[in-house]
């Protein structure tokens, strides 16, 4: 199958429109005959939705992501992970060791804060310098709640911490806003750096990743990775699974979202989750598994605890067969 790149601005009102191409030189159109297989899928839900409303029955139906829309999940795989696009690569000699639609561009959601953890640290500013969560700050993109309500000040360290730890929008935002120039030179810096690393599908709006229109592939997003494990802090502070903040008079704790850091099965040394509609569940990491350290990117999973069992499926299968991993036959829609 071709690689798949989607339109910045396509929502699911667009499941019948032709996909346009990435703007990037490496990716690829997406073919006709795959935009004509998402379309019956996006017509049976609203039937669905339509006669079950008519019987009287209260149904709400599931927004589908961008990879249900254009057929990503059709892709088979030897291992039949939940997650419509996956790619594991060896982080020292970048040998593809599984791939699954690893060149589709799709919204990443979350997994958007490690460029933003990446351009903050690189501007070498202060971490214990206070920041303060406006109204500017407040999610106007799908209406998130957070902890950090407004006048909250923390230090630009703890406002990184609980971005990469808990997924926290506000203090992600914040942290643009805080960058020299604020949000107007933030955004720009996030795709000049994406740009610098050669990931050509990848495009930031915004720092927090509640935009569809913040989008990349798999392969960028494993080039990413890369870089960013070279900062110890991002490694520190994206693994971390506990943090406690003072919020006025009380301290407040909060948790990683990414429930494998406390397995003693995995040895992850940076993490990041993401999930938004449109994206579907997320998952990047660095992790040395079966003596190799390698680098884990899964996007558009379908269901709560799937990019986890991805995750897991693909340790138990390297751990139990490591030699197949190099074979052709596990490289699917690549």
């Amino acid at each position: 199958m071709g690689s798949l790149a989607i339109a910045p601005d396509a929502v699911a009102s667009t499941a019948n429109k032709s996909a346009k191409s990435s703007k990037a030189s490496s990716a690829k159109q997406v073919s006709s005959k795959k935009v004509r297989a998402a379309k019956p899928a996006a017509r049976t839900t609203r039937k669905a939705v339509v006669v079950a409303a008519s019987a009287g029955a209260a149904v709400v139906a599931a927004k589908p992501t961008f990879g249900q829309l254009y057929g990503l999940h059709e892709e088979k795989d030897p291992l039949d992970l939940k997650s419509s696009v996956a790619l594991v690569i060896d982080q020292d000699t970048n040998e593809v060791l599984f791939a699954k639609n690893s060149q589709a561009v799709l919204p990443i959601a979350s997994i958007t804060k490690l460029m933003t953890a990446l351009v903050v640290v690189e501007a070498n500013q202060s971490l214990d310098e206070k920041l303060t969560i406006s109204e500017e700050d407040i999610d106007s993109e799908k209406g998130t709640r957070s902890r950090l309500s407004i006048g909250t000040t923390l230090t630009r360290g703890e406002m990184m911490h609980l971005a990469l730890m808990s997924s926290e929008n506000r203090a992600a935002n914040a942290l643009g806003r805080y960058y020299p120039g604020g949000l107007e030179a933030f955004v720009p810096a996030m795709n000049r750096k994406a740009q610098s690393l050669g990931m050509y599908d990848t495009h930031y709006v915004e720092p927090t990743g509640l935009s569809s229109r913040n989008q990349s592939s798999a392969k960028d997003l494993a080039a990413l990775v890369k870089v960013a494990h070279g900062f110890p802090l991002i490694r520190e502070l994206s693994t971390s699974k506990e943090y406690q903040v003072a919020l006025g008079r009380r301290q407040v704790a909060f948790h990683s979202t990414n429930g494998l850091l406390s397995s003693p099965s995995w040895d992850i040394g940076l993490q990041k989750t993401g999930f938004i509609n449109e994206a579907g569940r997320c998952l990047v990491m660095q992790a040395r598994l079966a003596g190799r350290k390698l680098i884990l990117v899964f996007l558009d999973s379908t269901g709560k605890y799937s990019r986890m069992g991805d995750a897991e499926r693909i340790r138990k299968w390297l751990s139990s067969n490591p030699s197949a991993l190099a074979q052709p036959s596990m490289k699917v829609a690549s």
